[in-house]
This record gives C-alpha cells, structure tokens and sequence, in this order.
C-alpha cells in the first residue's frame, strides 16, 4: 500500500507549486481547484478530492487519499451521485495507472470485490479492469 501525503499540507506546499491567483473571469470550477490546491489535504472532503481528481489535479497526493476512502467505502459520495469519488478515480488516464501500479492493484482490489453497480459505474470498472 502506497502511504499518503502529509496530510497538513496543501497541494501548493506538497508539489512546490503555487498558482497564481485566477483571473475576474474565471470559472467557478477554476476558482475551486485554485481554492482546494490550498488547503491541506488532510481537510478534503470527498466532493473535494472527487472534484480536484476529476481535473487531474494534485493525483500523486490525492490518489492514495482517495484510495483510503474508497476501501472504507467505494460507493462514497461527493455532491453528484453515489460512486462519484470511485468514478473520478476510476477514469483517470491508465498511464496514472502504470506509473503508481501499487495504486492501480489497491483500486483492482476495491473493484474485484464490488457488485450490482449502477449499469454506467459497472462500464467504468470493466474499462478499467480490462483495458
């Protein structure tokens, strides 16, 4: 199992990596992930997490994090619909995959044990088991 990051810092602080502020006329979505890329981790909830991951953000720190929910409960939900979490993680290039393998044979674990999923989570895991 792969550890998580130190949960106290920010995404900023753990990538040594500060966004700008964003413009007047950004969207509310790019001013949440500037937003989350601020808080500690530590603090995301999973709408957060499903949200930041769901735009490839922050994935090395945020993964594990993600990972640790979704073994407790692989149907959690952030503020879209029951497996929303599992769905962000699930969809992630399979590149993500090869370079954390301990992480993409944690989320095959979760996966392999899960069943009667809604008909479009069920295609998501079948892509991902069987790419």
């Amino acid at each position: 199992m792969t550890r998580p990051p130190n949960c106290d810092r920010s995404l900023e602080e753990l990538e040594r990596d500060r966004w700008p502020a964003p413009s007047a006329e950004a969207t509310r979505l790019i001013a949440t992930a500037h937003a989350l890329r601020r808080r500690p981790i530590g603090e995301l909830t999973v709408e957060d997490m499903r949200l930041l991951i769901g735009q490839d953000i922050g994935l090395p720190c945020l993964l594990p994090l993600a990972l640790k929910v979704l073994r407790d409960n692989p149907m959690a939900e952030g503020d879209m619909y029951g497996g929303d979490l599992l769905s962000a993680v699930l969809t992630r290039n399979p590149a993500v995959w090869t370079e954390a393998s301990g992480l993409g044979g944690e989320l095959r674990a979760i996966v392999s044990e899960l069943t009667d999923l809604p008909p479009d989570l069920q295609q998501k895991v079948d892509r991902f088991m069987n790419p």
